[in-house]
């Protein structure tokens, strides 16, 4: 069954607050969705979001990449050869991860529907459904410390504190957070590249005197493979790779150096899904457990995301509350949000309507 057309459409989507972290302050994101249409009538559907900070790429460069390139890869190829049609995505640009990842959502959800398979039992089965933390984003100690008690109101038992950037205020941020929410809830703090590897463990030992914490993530900027490795080998809480981990070269190098504990997979960052279970699995060899994470982005690509996370037993850690900030809560399918839980539908590829 041959891909005859791929097109593109831009969108603006609200967020009903402020997203501050030490990289960023957005009020909405912009987004690229993707439709590819097979000869049958049947069409897949796809989404990248635009993260100057992190991936370097732009609403316009997403979609002249998918125009170009990325669209001469895959019209007139066959669904049936969907791996080799993935390859090719990968092979047709250098870079360019978002607009990749929207065209292998967009190809994997084609070629489900086409054989009348949800996307999670393609990618392995599944057996408990993702149960996600929820970001609470930098602003000033009584904020963060509301929204902190609102999420656990709301069944939120795994918080992740966005820090990075100062470090006294920083510690206080954590302390404060904590005395909010009591002791039952874990939490991740993600500095977003944001201290010095010195820095970091200094703040970190100071917060283990304090609290217990679950993980720490990315603490130094995403090349410092160095500055990981003395972190992780100074400080009990486990270390997490996100900016440092975009492909599964990047996993390979991270592990083979023992700079990590953890790494967290993002389609927008690896290009999508094969190359993330390709990080996943390459993980699982190691003995090292992943966390499946996302941008800010739409409802449709944290989709794709929670059916990867559903059905790879190494993707053990859940961060996907992005659509959960969006102004629009409209249900879409695919994903039905039962508290903290992402329950997918059995209907084909992603499931949307």
């Amino acid at each position: 069954m041959k891909i005859i057309e791929l097109s593109t459409q831009k969108t603006l989507l609200p967020l009903e607050k402020s997203f501050k972290t030490a990289l960023r302050s957005i009020n909405s994101i912009e987004v690229v969705d993707v439709t590819i249409q097979l000869e049958n009538e049947e069409s897949g559907l796809g989404s990248a979001s635009s993260t100057w900070q992190i991936t370097g790429e732009s609403l316009e460069s997403i979609e002249a990449a998918i125009e170009g390139p990325v669209k001469q890869a895959v019209i007139g190829r066959d669904i049936e050869q969907l791996e080799d049609i993935l390859a090719a995505v990968q092979e047709s640009c250098v870079a360019n991860t978002s607009a990749k990842a929207a065209v292998d959502i967009a190809l994997h959800d084609a070629y489900c529907k086409t054989f009348g398979l949800p996307l999670h039992q393609y990618l392995g089965g599944g057996a408990v459904f993702p149960v996600t933390d929820m970001t609470i984003s930098i602003d000033d100690l009584e904020k963060m410390q509301d929204s902190a008690k609102l999420s656990k109101e709301q069944g939120f038992d795994v918080l992740k504190i966005k820090v990075g950037n100062e470090e006294e205020l920083d510690i206080e941020r954590i302390t404060k957070v904590r005395e909010a929410v009591g002791d039952s809830v874990k939490l991740r703090l993600d500095a977003n590249q944001g201290w010095s590897s010195k820095n970091a463990v200094k703040i970190i030992r100071a917060l283990e005197e304090k609290t217990n914490l679950e993980l720490v993530e990315q603490p130094v900027p995403a090349g410092d493979t160095a500055g990981l490795k003395y972190i992780r080998e100074r400080v009990d809480t486990p270390i997490m790779a996100d900016e440092s981990v975009f492909s599964p070269a990047d996993a390979f190098r991270l592990i083979k150096e023992e700079a990590v504990d953890l790494l967290n997979i993002k389609l927008m960052k690896c290009g999508g899904l094969r190359r993330a279970r390709q990080i996943a699995d390459m993980a699982q060899s190691a003995g090292v457990e992943c966390m499946i994470g996302s941008m800010m982005e739409s409802h449709l690509s944290v989709t794709a995301a929670a059916h990867l996370a559903y059905a790879h037993s190494n993707i053990t850690k859940y961060d996907l509350d992005a659509a959960l900030w969006l102004q629009d809560q409209v249900e879409q399918g695919g994903m039905k949000w039962q508290g903290n839980t992402a329950e997918l539908s059995n209907r084909p590829g992603l499931g949307l309507y």
